[in-house]
């Protein structure tokens, strides 16, 4: 992390891409509240909490930025200080500590505290159970991004028992319909080619508003009322809660993108239960072929969790098959950490070697998978979202060298083939959109 100049606010953001939507509203805020203007400048850092990696990673910057900025002011907020404040508190490093409702409000940051204050007056973290609803916030880009992030949901009210993101992010609420078109509109008409929706739990959008409607029902009205925005994409999604309307909007609207990345977690029935997942194996399978007839091409990606408490070798060996069942090609693979407060960190323990070894293999296997992938796409022609460096994303998600073309277009080319990591492609001539 660079040094920061002698005024200035910097947001390190880790996680999700809800937490990237945020980090613009809490970047503004900040703003407004005049903190960019402390002498020293200001970092504030974003953090995660799905793993006890993310914390360490978090901790681990948080300590990097002080030895480089001593003379910042440093605010740790997000889900991590959320869940587990007092040990942010006790960092000697950090000034001060923001829950996820606090750090989206200027009056958190009017209200910096002088150095030296004590630990009640260093931490602002209130009961995110309390929280009831999920106001608007519109932001007119995202820093540093070739596409932009919506916030539709917050929240969940499942209770996974390997998962502490509801005690970080509370119980679901929904961003009201017409306030998320809004701000579709709005970033769409600043520029942006691609817009992704984003929340926790995001096909529980919409049970808390009138008329509860659905999320397929908001992706139509998006398409309809914004005819500007050239892409739509999903963030991650529970195939058990697609909506008809949803699958009847990837069967029959080019705009929305052919990838969904689906919060699997096991392939094994028994371990599924254990989790407190609320679908099965075969209906993950079958979820994915349903799909692929209706969008042949459709891209599938996937978290999955290796050495869950009492996972056998058997039970592991179900999630090994069902990347190639479900035909998954970006896999998110997550070595089970126990977060202290959730019912799997009480059950019995697989060995850490274990763990790590079955993460290897899943890693493998998907990475193989991925590989077959960009083979397959040889000799077609893609429409790709340039992003940095001469790096896209075709609609599918998948990852391109492209030559041509600035950040935010979209470039119609010709693969020539890949280098395992990426596709490598032709752009054709004046073929940027």
């Amino acid at each position: 992390m660079p040094a920061l100049p002698k005024k200035g606010i910097d947001v390190v953001t880790f996680g999700c891409r809800l937490n990237t939507y945020e980090s613009e509203v809490m970047r503004r805020e900040a703003e407004s509240a005049g903190l960019g203007a402390l002498a020293g400048g200001a970092i504030i850092f974003n953090t995660c909490a799905v793993t006890g990696e993310a914390v360490r990673q978090a901790k681990q910057s948080i300590r990097k930025a002080r030895r480089e900025n001593p003379a910042a002011r440093i605010i740790v907020t997000g889900c991590a200080a959320q869940t587990e404040p007092q040990n942010f508190v006790a960092m000697d490093e950090v000034d001060l500590v923001l829950g996820n409702e606090e750090k989206l409000k200027a009056n958190s940051y009017r209200a910096l505290p002088d150095f030296g204050v004590n630990d009640t007056e260093k931490a602002r973290v209130n009961d995110i159970f309390s929280v009831r609803e999920t106001a608007a916030h519109m932001v007119d880009a995202i820093e540093g991004r070739a596409r932009a992030f919506v916030q539709v949901q917050n929240g969940c009210d499942h209770r996974c028992t390997f998962c502490i993101i509801p005690y970080g992010r509370g119980n679901s609420r929904s961003v009201p319909m017409g306030a998320v078109v809004e701000q579709v509109k709005r970033l769409s008409g600043n520029g942006y080619a691609e817009i992704v929706l984003t929340g926790v739990d995001m096909t529980s959008f919409g049970a808390d508003l009138p008329g509860s409607p659905k999320l397929g029902k908001l992706v139509k009205t998006i398409l309809k009322q914004v005819p500007d925005v050239k892409r739509l994409r999903l963030s991650s999604i529970d195939s058990i809660e697609a909506d008809d309307d949803l699958l009847d909007a990837i069967a029959t609207e080019p705009r929305l993108m052919p990838h969904l990345h689906l919060s699997l977690q096991a392939g094994d029935d028994m371990i599924l239960k254990r989790m407190k997942r609320r679908h099965n194996r075969d209906q993950s399978i079958r979820f994915c072929e349903d799909l692929r007839k209706l969008r042949p091409g459709i891209v599938f990606g996937a978290d999955i969790i290796t050495g869950f408490p009492t996972e056998t070798d058997a039970m592991f060996e179900k999630s090994l098959e069902i990347v190639e069942e479900c035909g998954l090609t970006h896999l998110h693979v997550f070595p089970f950490s126990p977060r202290e407060g959730t019912p799997a960190a009480r059950m019995p323990q697989l060995r850490r070697e274990v763990v790590k070894q079955r993460a290897a293999r899943l890693r493998a296997a998907g990475g193989a998978a991925y590989v077959s992938h960009l083979a397959a796409l040889a000799g077609t022609r893609q429409s790709i979202l340039v992003e940095r460096d001469g790096l896209g994303r075709t609609e599918g998600f998948t990852l391109a060298a492209v030559s041509a073309g600035a950040p935010g277009e979209i470039v119609e080319a010709d693969i020539a083939g890949h280098d395992g990591i990426r596709l490598i492609a032709a752009p054709l001539a004046a073929s940027v959109a």
